[in-house]
């Protein structure tokens, strides 16, 4: 096949809707095969194809750029690593790599002693498969089973297997579409799941019985709130199966025993529009963490008998944002950020007196890590920072003390004295203060001259950590400094921090954004010009926005299935996600100034004739979350509109999802090709 010798061009094709009084027009709807998720129109393909022809044909020239990116990431890799064991109750896990497998093998061993045995092959259910992602796995009470579920096409739509561990078998039970945890009764005899509707919805909780045929699945809850979606899991006492459903503001949970999962579901407490809550149990007490008084959520407890007559444990606060709690058999676990940082606190039971856990640094990312038993003494935790990395240590809760049981091995060497960290605050057009997560070569002059990684999210209360990244350090030691920009959208200064940065407030994550930029830019950080940035999904659709706002600002671009065309997916209420999204983005079908709102910052809707940077587009033929016509059609409309002809690449993959590639080395090639890309547009030197 000859390479192109210029960018494909998408045909216009009149298309328009009326909502609110005002016409939109769309050109490239087209792009969208009306059969989808099948994609079989010939148009339609043949434009994806040509665009992967022209991102290979424009980027054939710096292989070797992306050759070396990827020697070098490899090679901080260790090729045979393994976790760190753990026991859950008459057996030790762990998982490991194999050198050069682009998946996990998983084991287990007699806690008494014994031979390893492997349980979990994922290299050979891999096998002839262009993409392979395990979804959960999950051993019965009793240790004889392992229940496990499986994408091979990156759609979300699991198919779950029951494997005899005793016997290396796969059972005959095959349960297709599921996309959920995959929840064990406590007789070892059934699981139960959530299955995905023909929309993607997760609409239902089933009780599976090993060897019935799937047709024979018994529902125990359905939600009739197509914007709900229902979870399951386990109590920490295992004694209780919790059955969620909700929304991004709402939540409500009802309890199923373990031991006889059909009995009638116990409401822990009726929905109430805009209050979420979780729950778990300890000898016959709930346990509920709520926003009810406040943004920044409390900890309540109730009985079982009672369970929606709550009594304060520990009050919501401004400053402490409770994001978490673990229940075991001695004690309990709060884990929450406080100004940002993440915190976890040893509670007690009589007194709800808490314990925190010291960290060495001023800014890191830690957490509780893999804590499958009930009744211990001693914690796995988690912790990393910027500059420090992946540590797993154990925490004895009576002694206070931390042992170190791995750190994150690079075997082509790290010297960490090479680097610095600083946490920034940076003063936003309205005066809030943003904080920004910087890593930098020791060297780094702040003249200005220096190119700089912007990387940001800002949505669905997801927080940025400032962890540790291998791959980061090929910019690191080409002279970038590497930024996170912790702006509003998501939760990492608390849930006011979300809220501010969503609905009619949306604008302000990318007004953050932005103004971090430019004050790296007058701290002597970069220059207008000499930012590379990078966001995916939500973070694309940022992208998108400071692009149409402040395009002279960015060097080069990075846009992973990017969510761009917001107002068009918004106003379809046939798309699996949608009416699950309008509490986070507006319903701009019923809300006209909802539909003012997206439709004054969809990135899409707001291309116009000016220059724009260098850009590098990604998506998934497959993916459920941004469907692979939103990035295709933005390119298209960019490439029609701008002014100027900087690189404007798009590259589809036609075999995965959301996520990208999924082999270990396929995904961090992929990153290779993204460095490479900005370190060409940016003039450095590979």
């Amino acid at each position: 096949m000859t390479a192109p010798t210029s960018a494909p061009v998408a045909q216009q094709r009149p298309h328009s809707f009326t909502a609110h009084g005002q016409e939109v027009s769309d050109p490239y709807a087209w792009l969208r095969d009306p059969g989808y998720p099948k994609v079989t129109d010939k148009d339609v393909l043949s434009h994806l194809k040509a665009e992967n022809a022209w991102f290979e044909a424009a980027m054939k020239p710096h292989k070797a750029l992306t050759d070396t990116l990827f020697k070098e990431m490899k090679g901080r890799i260790k090729e045979d690593d393994s976790s760190v064991p753990q026991k859950d109750g008459d057996w030790v896990y762990w998982r490991a790599f194999e050198e050069g497998a682009q998946y996990r093998k998983w084991y287990r061993k007699p806690v008494k002693g014994g031979d390893d045995q492997l349980i979990m092959d994922e290299p050979a259910l891999a096998e002839g498969h262009e993409y392979f992602r395990l979804g959960t796995l999950s051993v019965s009470p009793d240790g004889r089973y392992l229940a496990f579920a499986t994408d091979t096409d990156g759609s979300e739509r699991f198919e779950a297997r029951i494997k005899d561990l005793e016997t290396g078998e796969l059972l005959p039970d095959v349960i297709p579409g599921t996309l959920s945890a995959l929840v064990w009764t406590s007789d070892n005899k059934g699981i139960v799941y959530c299955l995905a509707n023909e929309n993607w919805r997760t609409d239902n909780a089933r009780l599976h019985r090993i060897g019935t045929p799937a047709e024979q699945d018994v529902e125990l809850f359905h939600e009739d709130d197509e914007g709900f979606r229902v979870s399951v899991g386990l109590t920490s006492s295992e004694k209780w199966i919790v059955i969620s459903t909700g929304d991004h503001v709402t939540t409500e949970a009802w309890l199923v025993p373990a031991n006889d999962p059909t009995a009638k579901p116990l409401l822990v407490s009726a929905r109430e529009p805009g209050r979420e809550y979780d729950v778990d149990e300890h000898d016959g007490t709930l346990f509920i963490r709520s926003n009810d008084t406040h943004p920044n959520f409390r900890l309540v407890k109730a009985s079982i008998g009672a369970p929606d007559a709550w009594e304060e444990v520990i009050a919501a606060s401004p400053r402490f944002y409770l994001t978490d709690f673990t229940l075991f058999k001695h004690f309990y676990v709060t884990e929450g950020r406080e100004d940002g940082l993440d915190q976890v606190e040893i509670r007690d039971y009589a007194t709800h007196a808490a314990k925190r856990i010291a960290f060495p640094e001023a800014s890191y990312s830690a957490g509780l890590d893999d804590n499958p038993e009930y009744d211990v003494s001693v914690l796995r935790l988690s912790y990393e920072s910027m500059v420090t990395p992946a540590t797993v240590y154990d925490y004895d809760v009576k002694d206070e003390s931390l042992t170190v049981l791995k750190v994150q091995v690079i075997p082509s060497g790290y010297d960490p004295a090479k680097y610095g960290t600083e946490r920034l605050l940076i003063p936003a057009r309205d005066g809030t203060q943003i904080p920004v997560s910087i890593v930098y070569p020791k060297d780094f002059k702040r003249d200005g001259s220096g190119p700089l990684y912007l990387y940001g999210y800002g949505a669905y209360g997801i927080a940025m950590e400032p962890g540790f990244s291998t791959a980061r350090m090929s910019l690191l030691d080409r002279g970038f400094a590497f930024a996170l920009a912790h702006i509003r959208g998501g939760d990492d200064l608390g849930q006011q921090w979300y809220l501010d940065g969503k609905l009619e407030k949306r604008t302000n994550t990318f007004n953050d954004f932005v103004d971090c930029a430019k004050a790296l830019i007058d701290g002597g950080w970069t220059s207008a010009g000499r930012i590379g940035i990078s966001g995916g999904s939500a973070g694309g659709e940022l992208m998108g926005a400071v692009m149409n706002s402040d395009p002279d600002l960015w060097g080069a671009v990075v846009a992973h299935v990017p969510f761009v065309d917001v107002l068009n997916t918004m106003m379809d209420a046939s798309l699996p996600l949608t009416p699950g999204e309008w509490p986070e983005w507006g319903n701009p079908i019923e809300d006209k100034a909802a539909f003012e709102t997206i439709r004054g910052y969809c990135p899409y809707s707001n291309v116009t004739a000016q220059p724009y940077p260098p850009t590098l587009v990604t998506a998934g033929l497959n993916d459920p979350r941004v469907t692979y016509w939103e990035p295709a059609k933005w390119v298209a409309k960019l490439r029609a509109t701008r002014t100027n002809d900087a690189a404007l690449l798009l590259k589809v993959n036609m075999g995965a999802g959301h996520g990208g590639k999924s082999g270990r080395f396929e995904s961090l090639h992929e990153v290779a090709e993204e460095f490479a890309f900005i370190l060409w547009q940016m003039g450095v030197a590979g």
